[in-house]
């Protein structure tokens, strides 16, 4: 059997790769183009698929859409591509300190759709499972129900495009607002494991939004710090969410940015701390 039997089989016309391991992350982000949307991993600055988003970068895409937690820091993770003005839209949940962020979303130079974080998380999860939406109690009575939240603003501050309405509904007595489901071209994550089928496994805080943004990509690519056969149980995101995994040195691997790191001041001997 040739290699190329060995890594794919044919379903329906279409080419299903059995071994989903790519060579390097330009192989990885095959087929990226100005103007994708991209659903991004990753909270704060945990579990953030740095190696891919470098790489992403490196293709010089512009006037990318962004869904993600947040975007990043000053000069890290999705920082890298909005100090480069190659991101158009994000939908997040919070700014944060990224100080270029809310220069560039204060000024007009970006569009930014703010969400509550839950709605963000269950919005991605229901892309991916092919809900097309959904009603939640966060947000009505505020402007993400009602609309006239600023989505950009011109270059002196003011509101250049709000936010419109959404429906609400009520159920049971209690008000709910309809959220859309996330779909995006591509979904860049990082997993602590992974094997040759793509199926997945995350670290601690790391698992918080890597798993949903992958569930919303057309094509999620996946770094992984280490490659190895996974147990089912151990298993937090099915390899048929992934199509394509690359497998990061031991270098990128150990590569890990604190957001903001904090050193307890010891007690004195003898001190009564209570």
């Amino acid at each position: 059997m040739n290699k190329s039997s060995q890594s794919e089989h044919i379903t329906d016309g279409s080419v299903v790769r059995r071994d989903k391991v790519v060579a390097t992350a330009a192989e990885a982000l095959a087929g990226v183009h100005d103007g994708a949307s991209f659903a991004v991993g990753g909270f704060g600055l945990s579990g953030i698929p740095n190696v891919l988003i470098r790489a992403l970068y490196e293709t010089g895409a512009t006037r990318l859409a962004v869904v993600s937690n947040n975007c990043g820091v000053d000069g890290g993770g999705l920082g890298v591509l909005l100090a480069a003005r190659r991101i158009a839209h994000v939908t997040a949940s919070y700014i944060g300190d990224n100080k270029e962020f809310a220069r560039q979303y204060l000024g007009g130079e970006l569009e930014v759709e703010l969400t509550p974080q839950g709605s963000l998380a269950e919005r991605l999860r229901a892309g991916g499972s092919g809900i097309p939406a959904f009603y939640t109690p966060a947000g009505v009575g505020t402007p993400i129900a009602d609309g006239g939240l600023p989505l950009r603003h011109h270059p002196d501050g003011s509101v250049a495009l709000a936010s419109p309405p959404k429906e609400v509904r009520e159920f049971d007595g209690r008000e709910y607002v309809l959220e859309h489901g996330i779909r995006t071209d591509f979904a860049l994550v990082r997993a602590a494991r992974g094997d040759r089928h793509g199926n997945l496994a995350f670290h601690k805080a790391a698992r918080n939004f890597n798993p949903l943004a992958a569930m919303a990509g057309r094509v999620t690519v996946a770094e992984v710090e280490e490659l190895t056969e996974l147990d089912p149980d151990e298993v937090h995101l099915p390899g048929v969410f992934v199509q394509r995994v690359l497998v990061l040195t031991p270098e990128q691997a150990a590569d890990k940015s604190i957001e903001r790191r904090t050193i307890s001041t010891p007690q004195a001997q003898g001190t009564d701390t209570a």
